[in-house]
């Protein structure tokens, strides 16, 4: 076989660039994937029950970029939805992220009030505040209010899901689920936030839907790279398998799914409940919610974070560090060496935790400034 493009993964990196390659170049391209399906980690399928189901977790798609929201939209229509989450903190199912509702669902009125005053007075109305900024910056009361986020909320959420502190990360992570002083329980704040209306899944099969896309599952692109004619190669597995672990392994953060199918129409009040404080999971989401189907059964999918053992699960998060930074510049100045023939793309080609609409934007930059720029 002869193409153009080699590109090695099936997720939504790798979707968006063989889309535009095909259709704006007119090149042929393989996607070979090792998994049974294309679409990555945003993967979902209809069970025996007709719920349909993330694979891996929910992913509710959300964005404030109308270049990422106009480009999908080409490949499916929407059901509009804002996602909830709630938090058990001491018994109490309260907003998340925290927010001026929470106060009020844990504390006793007067003080919830005492405690909002202070919070509008410091920060003001509708900002967020990363917790490790609230704790260095307050005092009196507003040290005590961030001292007991911190302990009920993030402390041990974190190390079940890192097995780090929160200090012990880079503070783009805390950062990403804010204190929010606000009453908008919603858990993105979003121009857009949305479901594909059939599924991840058949989004992804529409954007492939090209004569010069071929795609092969259950394949590790080593098995065949001998026997397959190429120009380029784009890169979305981890960087550092591409280049046989050289200079040793990166570290991932992974996660064991366990789903449950229950005889009742709901569970739980929101999509997502998190479990910061108690048991070994990190969450429950159910899945109706997510896609707004109306069934006698719910699926639930529990989340259980681990350890990342390559060949045996998973990679899902690269893990923020200064010293995995350090080792994953080892491997760019071997990228630097390939002199462009390959491309590395992605969360787990680039080692950094792209959302799926920055991994649109990512995507559609690269063919625009690197590929289509370069014929």
């Amino acid at each position: 076989m002869k193409v153009d493009w080699l590109i090695i993964g099936a997720g939504y990196s790798s979707c968006v660039l063989a889309e535009r390659i095909a259709t704006q170049l007119a090149q042929r391209v393989l996607i070979v994937e090792r998994r049974d399906h294309i679409g990555g980690n945003a993967y979902d399928f209809y069970n025996e029950h007709g719920i349909l189901v993330h694979k891996y977790g929910p992913h509710i798609f959300h964005t404030k970029s109308k270049k990422a929201w106009d480009y999908l939209s080409r490949f499916t229509e929407w059901r509009h939805y804002y996602h909830h989450v709630l938090g058990v903190v001491e018994g109490k199912k309260v907003p998340i992220p925290f927010n001026l509702n929470s106060l009020y669902a844990l504390f006793p009125p007067h003080y919830a009030q005492k405690l909002e005053n202070l919070l509008l007075e410091h920060f003001g109305f509708g900002v967020k505040v990363p917790i490790l900024k609230l704790r260095e910056s307050a005092s009196g009361d507003l040290e005590f209010l961030a001292n007991y986020i911190y302990e009920n909320v993030f402390l041990h959420y974190t190390i079940k899901q890192w097995e780090l502190k929160p200090e012990q990360l880079d503070r783009g992570v805390t950062g990403r689920v804010p204190v929010y002083i606000s009453r908008d329980n919603r858990y993105f704040q979003d121009r857009y936030q949305a479901m594909p209306k059939h599924g991840y899944t058949e989004m992804f099969r529409r954007m492939l839907n090209h004569p010069n896309i071929k795609v092969l599952l259950n394949t590790d692109y080593r098995e065949i790279i001998n026997d397959i004619k190429f120009n380029r190669i784009i890169c979305t597995a981890p960087i550092d398998t591409f280049f046989d672990y050289m200079y040793g392994e990166l570290p991932y953060r992974s996660l064991r799914f366990q789903f449950d199918t229950l005889d009742r129409e709901y569970y739980q009040e929101v999509g997502t409940v998190n479990y910061p404080n108690d048991y070994d999971i990190t969450r429950i989401t159910e899945q109706k919610y997510l896609s707004g189907q109306t069934l006698p059964k719910t699926t639930l999918v529990m989340e259980y974070p681990q350890a990342y053992v390559p060949g045996k699960n998973d990679p899902y998060y690269p893990i923020p560090r200064e010293e995995n930074r350090e080792l994953l510049a080892l491997y760019l100045k071997e990228v630097d060496n390939l002199n462009g023939t390959v491309i590395f793309v992605g969360r787990l080609a680039e080692y950094k935790y792209y959302d799926m609409d920055q991994a649109v934007i990512r995507a559609l930059g690269v063919f625009e400034k690197e590929i289509a720029n370069c014929i």
